[in-house]
């Protein structure tokens, strides 16, 4: 049997001697629940603290999944900002104690690559989620928390770990996919719609198994930014062309603006090929090989709301909106269309034994490469008859290519009694890691937008973090029914080649370097065979990222507004959960309660210099508090219906603010007070499987001093409560049928950009 989503059963599918069914194994010893078979996480399984998660057939069951992050759309206390169907440069993680702005607070990897962008914090830095299909997947767990030693102070939000699969017998999938949406906000009304086509073939002969695959995704999503003009920013006067069509509302702040327009609407084209090969030297030896390709087109059109007295649109220039005149070309253009041409690469190599005796040990790899890099958009005014890519012109070209990141690991676990089980059993885990990032982003000026190089400089951001770290933990079971892990992790960071440029000068920064400890400590009782309790703490260290450090911009030969010697984000975590198996009360399943705490110091945060210019700086302090309740059973009340469901309670609250005392007192940005998330699996028999979920965030604020209350506005952040629904059909053993709905309520929500709205998914895909 399996929980429709949770760690309890899910971290326990690992083969015995991956991770054995131990006390504080994301679950009990004397487990009641077990599921086998199926490749075991990467994440430190004997652990005793929280790890969620959900495999391929739940996910293939009970998600309308398009995109990878799709898999982590129930799990507790997380939540992606996807903005469309194929998000690739804003779909940021949130979780417990961060929100949707702080990419840099949470690890995602898969099959130990690591594809979380550790460039710069923030919406552009989320992870490669684009470099896994969710076809591929065959399992995501979710550690949440600083609290294992083996992972660097990113780790403080969640560490994500996709396991992808890997054949044992010749297989083949094809699946084909169709989304389409309708889209209504302000004077915007479009139709959303695009296909998806994933293909994948594996085996395994001999020593040897691989497997290929390929998917391509071609979606058209809606306006994700709004032209405005605020309505005092307005000269009164008949000066400029008179135009129809504005629609008038209120900004986050409940200032009157003006909307004039819809851009950034995306017309995406995806395509994602993958290479596995792994070779087993021994029956216990593998060395595995992976070579991934990522490739991106965007064009970003734009659609006006104005007419001029004749009826034609009007992109640009000096307009006048009831009786007074705005300019739409300055101080920054109210609509302007992009071009983006992405190919990115990633390599990853590893060596591992998995003997589950006494030695075990790894050596891995992986690089991940940002080949060519390009996004483009126009300088100059738009002309009415603007129609999209038929117009040129003069513009900018951001080129990042030569950016990434390469990691190195040697690890190593000893188990002193040659098994994980009986009492005075030891678990080591040590290691040597090494994390380097390069960032390198040139913007020069173009005489031809769409199609031209750039002919002179107009900015440079360059520079390089490296991390090298040395860790080791012990998980000890002292006692029957007792067990702990104590852990410490060293790390030394530099930032080093830091380069800042305008147009005519390049100004270098110096290197730096520091060193940091953090330990780690966590404990599980199994009081009866029904009630766990657990507790963890752990320090977790989070470095300036290249992007945070370098980026600003330079006035003569002084830079201005970036800030090379931020200090790193240091934050104390610890959980406190009790679990209780629901046999007793008469259900299968497992009821956990969790609460939460977090202190950190000298938060990195994009807040004011001065009333013209913003940057990133240490917030002093921020406290948070939480509680986290989450269920996973089957056959609740009937055979075949399964439920999952989780409730967070958070307050989290900026504590000290030298640089900005406003502050003081209010919310952590885009973190709500409450969450909640509610999903029902129903199989009447073996073909056919309905389910319902339902998502809710509460309200949040996206300023630093809550000066932004109205969430339901272009660049506010709202609360929102979404319902999804998905019917799948097994037709015979290798054909299958879905259809799904989601926010089936046509909830309008707001992170900044809307969210989608109501969209309809239908797939179709045959399994040899």
């Amino acid at each position: 049997m399996a929980f429709p989503f949770g760690a309890t059963a899910l971290a326990q599918q690992a083969p015995a001697a991956d991770a054995p069914d131990t006390a504080g194994n994301n679950g009990r010893a004397l487990s009641t629940v077990t599921v086998t078979g199926g490749r075991p996480t990467s994440l430190p399984a004997q652990i005793p603290t929280t790890i969620e998660g959900v495999t391929h057939d739940q996910i293939v069951e009970t998600v309308n999944a398009t995109d990878s992050e799709d898999a982590l759309k129930y799990l507790p206390s997380l939540v992606v900002r996807k903005r469309y169907i194929g998000d690739f440069n804003h779909a940021v993680l949130a979780t417990r104690a961060s929100g949707t702005g702080n990419s840099a607070r949470s690890m995602v990897y898969a099959d130990g690559i690591m594809l979380s962008n550790p460039l710069g914090n923030g919406a552009t830095y989320a992870p490669r989620w684009g470099m896994v299909s969710p076809e591929e997947i065959e399992r995501v767990d979710v550690l949440y928390g600083p609290f294992s030693a083996a992972y660097p102070g990113n780790s403080v939000g969640a560490v994500v770990d996709y396991v992808t699969r890997m054949p044992t017998q010749l297989e083949a999938h094809v699946k084909l996919s169709g989304f389409a949406s309708n889209f209504d906000l302000y004077n915007s009304h479009s139709s959303p719609a695009g296909q998806q086509l994933d293909m994948s073939l594996g085996s395994r002969s001999g020593d040897w198994s691989w497997w290929l695959s390929a998917s391509r995704t071609h979606n058209k999503g809606q306006a994700l930014v709004f032209g405005n003009r605020l309505v005092s920013a307005g000269t009164v006067g008949s000066a400029g062309t008179p135009v129809t069509g504005a629609v008038l509302g209120l900004n986050p702040s409940n200032q009157p603006w003006w909307l004039v327009g819809g851009s950034t609407i995306y017309d995406t084209t995806q395509e994602q090929a993958k290479l596995k090969v792994a070779y087993d030297f021994s029956p216990t030896v593998r060395a595995t090989y992976t070579l991934g390709a990522w490739n991106n087109t965007t064009h970003g059109s734009v659609d006006t709301y104005l007419r001029d007295p004749l009826g034609q649109p009007v992109y640009g220039g000096r307009v006048n909106i009831a009786g007074r005149t705005y300019n739409l070309d300055s101080p920054s253009a109210a609509l302007a269309p992009t071009e983006t041409a992405l190919t990115h690469y990633m390599h990853g190599l590893s060596v591992k034994s998995h003997t589950g005796g006494v030695f075990d040990w790894e050596v891995a790899a992986s690089l991940f490469d940002y080949s060519s890099d390009t996004s483009r958009t126009p300088t100059t005014p738009l002309p009415g008859a603007f129609n999209g890519a038929a117009f040129g012109g003069q513009g900018r070209t951001t080129d990042m290519g030569g950016s990434g990141w390469n990691t190195f690991k040697a690890a190593g676990t000893w188990r002193p009694t040659g098994s994980a089980e009986g009492v005075g059993a030891h678990v080591v885990d040590f290691g040597f890691q090494q994390d380097t990032a390069r960032l390198r982003t040139s913007v020069g000026n173009t005489l031809d937008w769409i199609n031209g190089s750039p002919v002179s400089p107009f900015s440079a951001f360059n520079g390089n973090t490296r991390l090298q770290s040395l860790y080791v933990q012990d998980t000890w079971r002292f006692a029957q029914d007792w067990k702990t892990t104590l852990g410490l992790r060293h790390e030394r960071w530099e930032a080093y080649g830091g380069q800042l440029g305008n147009a005519s000068t390049l100004l270098n920064f110096a290197p730096r370097k520091n060193s940091y400890d953090s330990p780690k400590a966590a404990v599980a009782w199994q009081a009866t065979s029904d009630w766990l309790f657990k507790a963890s703490t752990g320090r977790a260290v989070r470095m300036p990222t290249v992007s945070e450090l370098y980026q600003g911009s330079i006035n003569g030969n002084q830079i201005v507004n970036t800030n090379p010697n931020l200090r790193p984000e240091r934050s104390w975590t610890t959980e406190l959960s009790a679990e209780r198996d629901l046999k007793g009360w008469g259900l299968d399943g497992v009821l956990r309660t969790t609460l939460f705490f977090e202190n950190t110091k000298d938060a990195l945060y994009t807040q004011a210099l001065n009333n013209l210019v913003s940057t990133v700086q240490n917030v002093d302090a921020i406290r948070t508090r939480g509680l986290e309740v989450a269920l996973n059973a089957v056959d609740v009340g009937v055979r075949g219906l399964d439920l999952s469901g989780s409730l967070t309670l958070t307050r989290s609250k900026i504590t000290a603010n030298s640089g900005f005392p406003a502050s003081v007192g209010h919310d952590q940005p885009r973190v709500p007070r409450v969450r909640a998330a509610l999903l029902a699996t129903y199989r009447p028999d073996a073909n056919w499987s309905y389910t319902v979920g339902a998502r809710y965030s509460g309200r949040q604020y996206g300023t630093l001093d809550g000066s932004d209350p109205n969430g339901f506005a272009y660049m506010g952040f709202s609360k929102f409560f979404v319902v999804d629904a998905r019917i799948r059909y097994r037709i015979d053993r290798q054909w299958s049928a879905a259809v799904g709905i989601d926010n089936l309520n046509n909830n309008r929500y707001w992170a900044f950009h809307p969210y989608p709205q109501r969209t309809y998914v239908a797939e179709l895909k045959f399994d040899l």
